[in-house]
């Protein structure tokens, strides 16, 4: 998994299906951080979901599940969980105008459950130790010496939405075959990008995409996820890692502005290739636990 709020959309709706256990849902929020909070944004979202309003108590994960079993229950239709990957420019599945919507592009992320005239949203923020380093990363987020990516806690706002949101259909099978095309592109613009940059510090690209990869193997799917859904997860990881590396390699010097455009250009239209890919594989693996 590569963010949150993919480990709680997945493993949630496997509990709520009856194909996970809770200690599963919460084994697999803890790899993101040991500590998790939740707290209602308005009383709506409160009265929607059972947290407490105006007096905030901040419970734990347990508390987070049963949110989610509560906002869930009210829906008609399973499954009643929904992932969102908001960038700015591609707003895809938010309520306009809200706070809810401004926070999720400002996470990347959020995660939307209940019915149509009871939504809620939920957005996570990491929380950090005091004196967190503040660094233009670079390569540096390579050198754990310098970039500690780890969080002290994470906690979850959840908030009403207004009405029913307008939900994007992603094939399976259109999304793993741009995915191929994809890791061509990003294998291309990484390539460039080495032999263009100056210096002898950056290393071998390939070893710096593996040690991004080796950071997801952790975080496990549900048992149920069909293979052709992991398949497009592990594919795009893969671009995504190389995204990253290649992001790193930007700033390290490269011998004409000419070089940053064209690879830059390259890598752009990728980003948007996986998000797809990954909301379509979610989607799947969700469906997937209510069948049977």
């Amino acid at each position: 998994m590569w963010c949150p709020s993919v480990s709680l959309s997945v493993w949630a709706n496997s509990w709520l299906a009856g194909a996970a256990a809770p200690d599963d849902v919460l084994d697999a929020l803890s790899l993101w951080t040991p500590r998790h909070s939740v707290t209602a944004y308005d009383s709506a979202a409160a009265e929607r979901t059972g947290l407490s309003w105006p007096d905030l108590d901040d419970p734990g994960a347990v508390s987070l599940l049963q949110t989610m079993r509560t906002a869930a229950r009210a829906a008609g239709t399973q499954p009643a969980i929904t992932l969102a990957l908001p960038v700015p420019g591609d707003v895809r599945g938010l309520p306009p105008g809200t706070q809810f919507g401004r926070d999720a592009i400002a996470a990347g992320e959020a995660v939307l459950v209940g019915p149509p005239e009871a939504l809620v949203g939920l957005v996570p923020d990491f929380e950090y130790p005091d004196g967190f380093p503040e660094t233009d990363l670079g390569t540096d987020m390579f050198d754990p010496d310098i970039f500690d990516p780890e969080p002290s806690g994470l906690s979850w706002t959840v908030y009403s939405l207004p009405g029913p949101v307008i939900v994007e259909y992603f094939d399976l099978g259109e999304a793993e075959y741009a995915l191929r095309d994809a890791v061509r592109s990003a294998a291309d613009a990484l390539g460039a990008l080495r032999a263009g940059a100056s210096g002898g510090d950056i290393g071998d690209p390939r070893r710096l995409v593996e040690q991004v990869l080796d950071s997801t193997l952790a975080h496990r799917v549900p048992d149920h996820a069909p293979a052709r859904a992991v398949r497009v997860l592990e594919n795009a990881a893969h671009v995504d890692a190389i995204i990253t590396v290649s992001s790193g390699l930007i700033p390290s010097g490269l011998q004409s502005s000419s070089e940053v455009q064209v690879a830059s250009d390259a890598l752009r239209p990728l980003t948007a290739v996986v998000r797809s890919a990954r909301l379509a594989a979610v989607e799947a693996i969700l469906h997937s636990a209510w069948r049977g």
